[in-house]
């Protein structure tokens, strides 16, 4: 039995991935993080039946108090490093949930995993739509060497650009640099509106009510063009699968990788 424990285990997406570790026949979900429902049971909270599974408000205090073999990262941007860390540095493995960490945290990150020979997995999110849509601009970004990334979420999800848009835009530009037209200094008006630069790579970030989770890539020829997306609904079942197969393949390997695709036979 893999012995989970969740970070971020009350929250939308942790939730029902609590429910999914809960529900496995080869896992077993022995705790979780949350500073809202210190002290209480996630058992009750989910309802789960009549077992105890404690809720702490620190990785430190689970840490000392919980024997687990798997992190689940699932919190916020500005606590999640903290986290992946202590748990790392007590030679526990990682899956990452969370949105929002930078390509200079993953290089912290994976330093200290390799330090303490145990393993990460970075998954900018674990749905099989998505895992799709990076396999196929990564085929596209092979032919077309001019594309941008669209970024769209609900009006209050505080980390822009996604991690999912962050992943992708890591992802293609180790395919390649896409071509840049009117950049710096010849542009006339506002510049920040042509989005940020990340590996070299612009992206564009939208928070409006009415979307959920929803990443674009798109390519342009002369005279014809491309666009792969991806749009997800209310629930966060999509996470659910993906996230089981992250838990049960982050021991199989040793350092960081980065993509559920990483773990998947394809």
């Amino acid at each position: 039995m893999i012995k989970v424990f969740i970070a971020g285990g009350t929250g939308w997406a942790g939730s029902s991935l609590s429910k999914g570790v809960f529900n496995s026949q080869n896992m077993e979900l022995v705790g979780a993080l949350s500073r809202n429902h210190k002290g209480q049971n996630l058992a009750e909270i989910l309802d789960l039946g009549s077992v105890n599974i404690p809720i702490y408000d620190t990785i430190e205090t689970a840490l000392n108090n919980t024997d687990f073999d798997v992190l689940v990262e699932y919190t916020k941007p500005n606590i999640a490093k903290t986290n992946i860390l202590s748990a790392l540095k007590k030679g526990k493995k990682v899956v990452i949930g969370t949105s929002g960490l930078t390509e200079n945290d993953y290089l912290e990150i994976e330093n200290v995993a390799n330090e303490n020979n145990t393993s990460v997995l970075a998954v900018g999110n674990f749905a099989l739509t998505v895992v799709l849509l990076q396999k196929f601009s990564e085929m596209a970004a092979k032919y077309i060497p001019n594309f941008e990334i669209i970024d769209y979420t609900h009006e209050d999800k505080i980390d822009a650009p996604s991690g999912t848009a962050r992943e992708l835009a890591y992802r293609l530009s180790k395919v390649q640099t896409p071509n840049k037209f009117v950049t710096g200094d010849a542009l006339i008006g506002e510049v920040s509106s042509r989005g940020t630069n990340l590996n070299e790579v612009q992206v564009h970030s939208i928070r409006l009510p009415g979307h959920v989770i929803s990443i674009e890539s798109i390519f342009g020829l002369k005279d014809e063009k491309l666009s792969i997306r991806h749009d997800s609904g209310a629930s966060a079942e999509p996470y659910v699968k993906g996230g089981l197969l992250a838990i049960e393949k982050v021991g199989t390997f040793k350092g960081l990788k980065r993509g559920l695709d990483s773990v998947m036979d394809f």
